[in-house]
């Protein structure tokens, strides 16, 4: 008999993809559908029964191509602090609150009040968009009664498989306010909150056996019945298992429409500005701190739409003394430091608006924006590091880079030097195969040891030393810029922080 493959469900905003890896990360199947939703204004919904219809359609795709091949395992992840409400039967009662509905966003100060010395003690502030001020939202319009009950969006797909309702996992529960130090729902919290503790589901670990695909979704997956069912992770910390940074001191710098880092600590690191916070790791008794940046490759594609990149970039790898740059498109950042009135800006100026920074009568213009723009992500990203260091997360060991702007050798390399450290990039970095790895990891020996089987490295870069040191003096600057606007603590700059 062949060895099994081993299969991960990835539900994001825009699809739900199913990837199908061997033992030795290798690629055997996969399958995607497109996923849509509803958005107006603070509102952003989706259909909880399109993620069960489309992961199946999924599967169902994925399995017709595997044939025979034995399947080991599945795991599921799904967006951030996205929750729907059922009734008793299970069935949807509200249509699915995705991660970025600000709906709630006013009722986030009452959770984090309820909850203050408890969210101090796991190391975060309660955030707008995250899910217990949605739970309180419903409890405002009265649909809280009644055998409601709260579920994160993998539960949907993971009960539809195992063919009965299933616990949650620690990590899409997190942003509801499970403890994941005493590992138990905050009764307390909740009394203030008026919330009935029968609304929230049970919760268990990453990684636990969540029990098998029944037969009446083996009939419609093509799954075969009594596959096990692993409780998965949310889609940022599926990343890092994908990218492979499950060692202490590892971290995986994701750079797409924003910045985002995570890594693994063994101790919970405390962030009183709430920029940092906490998963718990589905191994050994460890964390997974980070954060996310609203800077990021959001800048390029908002001040040079439509550009020639390839051509940017080898202008911009020619610039040599780019003016200052905080490339923050919109309004307000959230890490590394929390700025509601945080504004991007461009040398003494604000951040261009796109005619300007795209002029076709100006290249260097251009592309001197264009590596200031790039410089400033980096910036953000070592001034990252500094304050996850200060917070008490281990930032010693080697840096993954994936997310679209991994694809630019040039920014890599820049994004190398300013870090000083040895940066990898894996062959295939999507969340899909980090549930993969999860789902190996639950039932052969761990997740370290699935991770070095399955997470493939396509190429190591090295930082040149007096790169590094010539970079330092502008992000100095840049770090007393940040301090002297109020938006970041001044012992950053400094050298106290």
């Amino acid at each position: 008999m062949s060895e099994p493959v081993w299969l991960g469900v990835d539900l994001g905003t825009q699809s739900v993809r199913a990837l199908a890896v061997d033992g030795r990360g290798r690629t055997v199947a996969a399958a995607s559908r497109p996923l849509r939703g509803r958005r107006d204004g603070p509102r952003h919904e989706q259909d909880p029964a399109a993620w069960w219809d489309l992961a199946a359609d999924a599967l169902g795709e994925l399995t017709a191509a595997l044939g025979r091949r034995p399947i080991g395992a599945i795991a599921v992840c799904a967006t951030s602090g996205t929750v729907l409400l059922t009734g008793p039967d299970g069935g949807p009662r509200t249509p699915g609150l995705m991660y970025d509905d600000t709906r709630a966003g006013a009722l986030a100060a009452e959770a984090q009040d309820a909850g203050a010395a408890r969210w101090g003690r796991l190391g975060y502030r309660m955030q707008p968009t995250w899910a217990l001020p949605k739970l309180l939202w419903w409890r405002d319009r009265g649909l809280l009664g009644g055998g409601a009950r709260l579920v994160h969006q993998p539960d949907v797909v993971t009960s539809a498989l195992v063919g009965h309702p299933v616990p949650s996992d620690s990590s899409h529960a997190l942003k509801t306010g499970y403890d994941l130090v005493g590992e138990r729902w905050p009764a307390e919290v909740l009394a203030r909150l008026r919330v009935d503790p029968a609304v929230l589901p049970e919760v268990v670990r990453p990684g636990t056996v969540l029990g098998h695909v029944c037969r009446a979704a083996a009939a419609i997956t093509g799954l075969p019945a009594g596959t096990p069912v692993i409780a998965g992770m949310t889609d940022g910390c599926a990343a890092q298992l994908a990218a492979g940074a499950v060692d202490v001191g590892e971290w995986n710098a994701v750079l797409g429409t924003t910045l985002t880092l995570k890594g693994v600590s063994t101790s919970l690191p405390h962030d009183p500005t709430g920029a940092v916070y906490s998963h718990r790791a589905p191994h050994g008794d460890l964390w997974l701190p980070g954060g996310a940046s609203s800077t990021g490759a959001g800048a390029v594609r908002a001040l040079f739409p439509g550009a020639d990149l390839d051509a940017l970039t080898a202008a911009a790898a020619l610039v040599r003394d780019a003016p200052l740059c905080y490339p923050l498109a919109g309004h307000g950042e959230r890490f590394p430091f929390v700025a509601p009135q945080a504004r991007g800006f461009l040398g003494d100026g604000p951040l261009p608006h796109p005619h300007d920074a795209t002029d076709a009568t100006d290249t260097a213009a251009a592309a001197t924006a264009f590596a200031a723009v790039c410089t400033g992500v980096a910036h953000i990203e070592r001034l990252s590091f500094q304050v996850l260091a200060r917070a008490g997360a281990d930032v010693g060991g080697p840096v993954t880079f994936t997310g679209g702007a991994a694809r630019n050798a040039w920014w890599s390399q820049l994004r190398c030097d300013m870090l000083g450290v040895p940066v990898r990039l894996p062959v295939n970095p999507e969340p899909a195969l980090g549930m993969a790895v999860l789902a190996a990891g639950a039932l052969t020996g761990g997740v370290p040891a699935a991770a070095r089987r399955l997470v493939r490295v396509r190429r190591t870069l090295e930082p040149d030393p007096a790169r590094t040191a010539a970079l330092m003096p502008a992000y100095h600057a840049f770090v007393r810029l940040l301090a002297e606007r109020g938006w970041l603590d001044p012992r950053f700059a400094t050298g106290a922080g």
